[in-house]
């Protein structure tokens, strides 16, 4: 105790030669590739005092892998993503799978040949009888790829050569909580960090202004739950939790000063703060006491960088037409869409998009209709935004739940009206940008759209694709806790090339 004390009296000296040392570190930690970032600025410059020359992959790599950890592995492809996760379990039947056979076996009941004894939801499996349900939305083919979508996606079907399906989608999980946990942390069981976390974690920040990691819920959504877990750190260090960005006066919770507090005395108490922090770090040795103080360094800037970039008084007319009526609703998915833009263009890595109310168990045709006309039109916008902007190059955009539905219809049916039950088996994802093939399908499934018969792509398998988009071989990025050496995708999965461009 004497010592730490001596340590906190030593002249005023001592302490501004701690704060350098301080400042110094941070400076490092906190830019994202460090010398590694200036070093590629000069290789990325093909005009040299040598003359003209691009530099190598090799020559680029090395400058770029010279983080801690040795990332990126490889040459990354892209730089941020925006994932637009639709909570609840689309119906690729009425969407982009189109079954034109099944028209013809209305109501007939789904072979047990299909089904193989699969297992069931506690929804259906008191059913005597799986009677298929056709779409009774109508499809059509649309763009050079001739990819089939169905007429609740109007404004999809204008970029399809845009866009890359994967109809060969299938997990482990046959319940939501499991299903979107599993798709967000590679694990059913809640407590592993989320793919954000694991981006930040590996490849740090390009704006130390803002988090590495953003969430956005759209705003009274029905359906089920989501938790803060889906985008928490787990046993990572703190920092690289998502922040959670909401609608409303304060888009991050206990960000504003509090009543009548002037904020003049805020950048005194930090430094502060971060002496007494350095005392206790240099005594217990906690990484936790830096990454508390890395949040507190990053919330006081934060709240400069948050409310301009919250801001969206100054879009143009002709975006908010683009995005629809509701992105001048904040909180709403269409908002959200347009948030998503510019926080990507403010370089946030990772943004990430929740939307409930997928979860058609009853009057599947017009939750459908319904679900579309809200995301739709935002959907398509975002990525119109991105490309016309020169952002999607090198932006990785993903859309999808966390399981499909089921072909037979749960409860009664009816010949304009059917349920779907949960099904993960067979199911649409698709993503555009970055490294993707634009105007390509990959995978395909049976005539009921129930199993996979080319192409199979479980969801590690996607999260192996995610993470080499970025440079990043899934299988060595890993964090050791309690013992165990863990990774995003646990013990398999692999980055599916052929949907690489």
């Amino acid at each position: 105790m004497c010592t730490n004390h001596s340590k906190l009296s030593s002249d005023n000296t001592d302490l501004q030669e701690v704060e350098r040392q301080w400042d110094r570190r941070e400076f490092f930690k906190k830019t994202s590739l460090g010398l590694g970032a200036m070093a590629l600025g000069s290789l990325l410059n093909t005009t040299n005092a040598q003359g003209n020359r691009k530099s190598t992959p090799e020559e680029l790599l090395t400058a770029f892998n010279t983080n801690k950890l040795g990332l990126p592995h490889h040459l990354p492809k892209a730089k941020r993503i925006v994932y637009l996760f639709q909570s609840g379990g689309p119906s690729q039947l009425d969407l982009f799978d189109y079954k034109p056979k099944l028209v013809d076996m209305y109501g007939q009941d789904l072979p047990d040949s299909v089904r193989a004894g699969q297992r069931l939801t506690g929804m259906s499996a008191g059913q005597t009888a799986f009677p298929i349900a056709a779409s009774t939305l109508n499809f059509k083919q649309y763009g050079e790829s001739r990819a089939w979508v169905s007429e609740a996606m109007p404004y999809l079907s204008e970029i399809v050569d845009d866009l890359c399906f994967v109809k060969s989608m299938h997990t482990d999980a046959i319940n939501h909580d499991p299903a979107i946990t599993f798709f967000q942390t590679g694990s059913q069981l809640p407590g592993r960090p989320s793919i954000g976390s694991w981006l930040s974690y590996g490849l740090g920040s390009d704006n130390e202004n803002l988090p590495t990691f953003i969430t956005l819920v759209s705003k009274n959504g029905s359906g089920q739950p989501l938790y803060s877990r889906l985008w928490g750190n787990g046993f990572l260090p703190t920092e690289h939790q998502g922040v959670q960005f909401r609608a409303g006066k304060d888009p991050v919770l206990y960000l504003s000063d509090p009543e009548n507090y002037d904020g003049n005395d805020r950048r005194n108490m930090l430094n502060y703060l971060g002496k007494l922090n350095d005392v206790a770090y240099d005594t217990y040795g906690d990484p936790e006491i830096n990454a508390r103080m890395t949040q507190y360094e990053m919330a006081f800037r934060m709240q400069t960088s948050v409310p301009e970039v919250t801001d969206t008084s100054n879009e143009p007319d002709a975006i908010f037409e683009m995005y629809g009526e509701d992105s001048r609703n904040p909180g709403t998915y269409a908002a959200n869409c347009l948030m998503a833009r510019k926080l990507l263009e403010k370089d946030v890595k990772f943004v990430q998009l929740f939307h409930q109310g997928w979860d058609q168990h009853g009057n599947c045709p017009g939750g459908i209709k319904h679900q579309s006309k809200n995301t739709d039109q935002a959907t398509a916008a975002l990525i119109k935004d991105l490309k016309q902007r020169g952002m999607l190059e090198d932006t990785l955009v993903v859309w999808g739940g966390e399981f499909g539905r089921t072909v037979y219809s749960q409860g009664q049916l009816t010949a304009t009206n059917y349920g779907r039950d949960h099904h993960p088996k067979a199911f649409t994802m698709f993503m555009a940008g970055a490294g993707i093939k634009p105007g390509f399908t990959y995978g395909e499934t049976d005539d009921f759209s129930y199993n996979i018969t080319k192409d199979p792509v479980h969801t590690h398998d996607f999260q192996a694709t995610l993470l080499h988009l970025f440079g990043i071989d899934h299988e060595r990025l890993v964090f050791k806790h309690q013992g165990r050496r863990f990774r995003l995708t646990d013990v398999h999965g692999h980055a599916v090339k052929d949907i690489l461009s």
